[in-house]
C-alpha cells in the first residue's frame, strides 16, 4: 500500500481509506448496505492485511451506528488504526443538535468518542458549512478540541471555495489549527471539485480526501450501453440517494473509454476509475466503500500500478464537461492563469 502527506500535515495515511457508510443501514443508508459487528470486523481486518489503517464514519451515518459499529470493530486495535468523524447534522429533533456551534460541536464529539469507544479522533470534519454560525465560534470551538487531546486533525468537507478560504484566513488570524484536508465529492464522472477546491487547495497545501470515488455507483462496471440496469441503489433509489444528475450517454461514452483501457490493463472499470484519482492534484487519500469482501479486494486493487500519461488524457478528455464563467474564460489565458488542473 502507498503511503502519503495527509494534506498540510506531518501524518502520513494509505492511499485507500475504507468508508463506514455501509455499516448498520438506517434510514437512508438502508440502500447503502447493513454491514453487521462480525461483518464490519472481517471487513477491516482484510484492510489491515492489505495496508489500509484509516476509516472513515460520521455521526450522521444511520444516527450514530456506524459509529459504535466502528468502534466495536476495532476494539482491541486502537493503536493500529486512524478514524476519522464528522458532525453537522441533527440525531435529535431538538434545535440546537445541529451545526457547528460551540453547543453542538462540544456534545457531538464526546458523544463520537463515547461511541467509537475512544478517548480520542485522529481527523475531525466538519460535515457541511454552518452559515447561522460565526466561523470564529466554530475554528475556536475545534481547537479547543485539538487542545484538550480529543481531535488530533481537523478538516472540512462539502464547503464551497471561499467557505474554506475565509476558514483558512481567520485559523491564520487568530492563530487556530487549521483545516489541513476537504473530503469533497470527486470522480471520473463528476470533476465539479477541479473549478475552486483543487485549486485553492493546491494554492493554500490542502489535502483532497475523495467520497464516491466511484459517481454514487456510476463507475461499478455494472452500467453500460444498452444494457438493463441491475437491481440496487442507482436503479431503485431515490433523491439524493441517486447523487447528482448526470446523463446516461455521458455515463456510456465514458464507461465505453475505460473499457478500452481495461482490456489495456486487465483492470476493471472501478480500479480505472480510482487509479485516476489517485493521480490527480492535490489528493492524497480515496475512500472506498464495500458491501462485502469482493468488493473490498476488488478496489483496494485500484493501487499499486498506475495509468499511463496516455491513457491518462485519454480519460481526461472523455470526462472533460464544459466549465461555467470565469472559468473558461480564464483558461483562454494559460500564460497568466496557471491552475493545477
Amino acid at each position: 500500500m502507498e503511503y502519503r502527506k495527509f494534506g498540510n500535515s506531518g501524518l502520513m495515511v494509505p492511499a485507500l481509506s475504507f468508508g463506514t457508510a455501509t455499516f448498520s443501514g438506517k434510514g437512508m443508508f438502508d440502500s447503502w448496505g447493513n454491514t453487521d459487528v462480525n461483518q464490519a470486523t472481517r471487513l477491516i481486518d482484510i484492510c489491515l492485511d492489505n495496508g489500509i489503517n484509516f476509516f472513515d464514519t460520521a455521526d450522521g451515518y444511520s444516527f450514530g451506528e456506524s459509529e459504535i459499529i466502528l468502534g466495536k470493530a476495532v476494539k482491541n486495535k486502537r493503536d493500529k488504526v486512524l478514524i476519522s468523524s464528522k458532525a453537522f447534522f441533527p440525531l435529535t429533533p431538538e434545535i440546537n443538535e445541529m451545526g457547528t456551534s460551540r453547543h453542538h460541536l462540544i456534545k457531538a464529539c464526546n458523544d463520537s468518542l463515547t461511541r467509537l469507544g475512544t478517548d480520542y479522533i485522529d481527523m475531525y470534519f466538519m460535515h457541511q458549512f454552518d452559515s447561522i454560525t460565526p466561523i470564529e465560534e466554530t475554528l475556536n470551538t475545534l481547537n479547543t478540541l485539538i487542545n484538550s487531546g480529543k481531535v488530533r486533525y481537523i478538516g472540512c468537507s462539502n464547503f464551497t471555495g471561499w467557505q474554506l478560504m475565509k476558514s483558512l484566513s481567520i485559523s491564520e488570524r487568530l492563530y487556530f489549527s487549521k483545516y489541513i484536508v476537504y473530503q469533497g465529492f470527486y470522480s471520473l464522472c463528476c470533476r465539479d471539485l477541479e473549478l475552486e477546491i483543487i485549486p485553492l487547495a493546491f494554492d493554500q497545501k490542502i489535502g483532497i480526501m475523495v467520497w464516491s470515488p466511484l459517481g454514487w455507483g456510476r463507475l461499478t462496471g455494472k452500467i453500460r450501453r444498452n444494457q438493463e440496469l441491475a437491481e440496487g441503489r442507482i436503479k431503485n433509489g431515490g433523491g439524493d440517494d441517486r447523487g447528482p444528475t448526470i446523463s446516461n450517454d455521458y455515463i456510456y461514452n465514458l464507461v465505453d473509454a475505460i473499457d478500452q483501457i481495461a482490456l489495456e490493463t486487465g483492470k476493471t472499470v472501478a480500479q480505472i476509475a480510482i487509479n485516476w484519482l489517485l493521480q490527480r492534484p492535490t489528493v492524497c487519500n480515496v475512500t472506498i466503500g464495500a458491501r462485502n469482501e469482493k468488493q473490498l479486494l476488488e478496489n483496494i486493487q485500484a493501487t499499486g500500478w498506475y495509468l499511463t500519461p496516455e491513457q491518462m488524457n485519454k480519460l481526461d478528455q472523455i470526462s472533460q464537461v464544459n466549465n461555467i464563467y470565469p472559468y473558461w474564460h480564464q483558461k483562454k489565458f494559460p500564460e497568466r492563469v496557471k491552475l493545477p488542473i
